[in-house]
């Protein structure tokens, strides 16, 4: 059984949750989420605390215990403070700009790549356009995005190009210069 999963979630005082069937919904003073438990897990709401069990015999979903626990308690953190993930674009003329309810990059390519702005995610850039910002309640979809956003243009290991998350460490290689230069210098 799961350390995580047997551990209470304390509320903070402006934070409201309830449990309708199989729904956890979570109220705070940034909004309201929902989660759905899985088959075999139940929830209860006792006073400020948030309890996650196992159901009677099925123990064979033990393995979402501590999932469904860190999940709700992400829910009960994201509606008192948002989530923030901050993405750093590098390269010689790599940039982007927040157009409305829409996302655009200038990653290199032939065109722009532009993506939506899911509902419940606030997005910013820098005043130099290559720090992006993502903010939300929901932890998953601030995740999701700012790794799809990272998918469209990776960082590549020669020139450290493209677009990473901030704090990141690119492990850099050697260009063909730099290795033949060691190379042709060992055979003398």
């Amino acid at each position: 059984m799961s350390r995580i999963g047997k551990k209470p979630i304390s509320m903070p005082d402006k934070v409201k949750a309830r449990v309708d069937g199989r729904t956890v919904h979570v109220e705070g003073p940034l909004g309201k989420l929902d989660y759905s438990l899985p088959e075999g897990i139940n929830a209860a709401v006792a006073g400020n605390v948030i309890n996650v069990s196992i159901a009677q015999g099925a123990a064979d979903k033990a393995a979402l215990f501590g999932t469904t626990r860190a999940r709700i308690n992400n829910m009960v953190a994201g509606v008192t403070k948002e989530f923030e993930k901050v993405l750093e674009i590098s390269g010689v003329g790599f940039k982007g700009s927040v157009e409305g309810n829409r996302v655009s990059l200038t990653l290199g390519f032939s065109h722009p790549v532009l993506m939506d702005i899911p509902k419940g995610i606030k997005m910013s850039f820098d005043p130099k356009q290559t720090v992006l910002t993502i903010k939300g309640i929901d932890r998953e979809a601030v995740g999701n995005l700012a790794a799809q956003i990272k998918r469209v243009k990776k960082p590549e290991p020669y020139k450290g190009t493209g677009i990473k998350y901030q704090g990141e460490h690119i492990i850099r290689k050697a260009g063909k210069t730099a290795a033949g230069a060691g190379a042709g210098a060992a055979k003398k």
